[in-house]
């Protein structure tokens, strides 16, 4: 399993991309989750298991993805970038 990265942008195996901002823990149980905010529409903040943002795509369910994590870390160049 990946570690996740604090201030990536991260694209999920559906196309759409987020900037994870934070990872807290549950308050009864200390499972970790990763805060992440949408960068399309109004880039509202969502929550999800710490496991589950780093899994494998669901093979069975979504055969014909390209992408092997459910969120998989991206390297954006700077346009200024020479």
């Amino acid at each position: 399993m990946q570690d996740i990265q604090i201030g990536r942008v991260y694209r999920h195996f559906k196309g759409d991309y987020y900037l994870v901002e934070g990872v807290a823990q549950h308050s009864e149980t200390g499972e970790p989750y990763v805060i992440y905010r949408k960068l399309y529409g109004d880039g509202s903040l969502w929550i999800r298991p710490l496991a589950m943002f780093l899994s494998p795509v669901d093979r069975e369910k979504y055969p014909d993805v390209q992408q092997n994590e459910r969120f998989a870390l991206q390297e954006i160049q700077s346009v200024n970038h020479k």
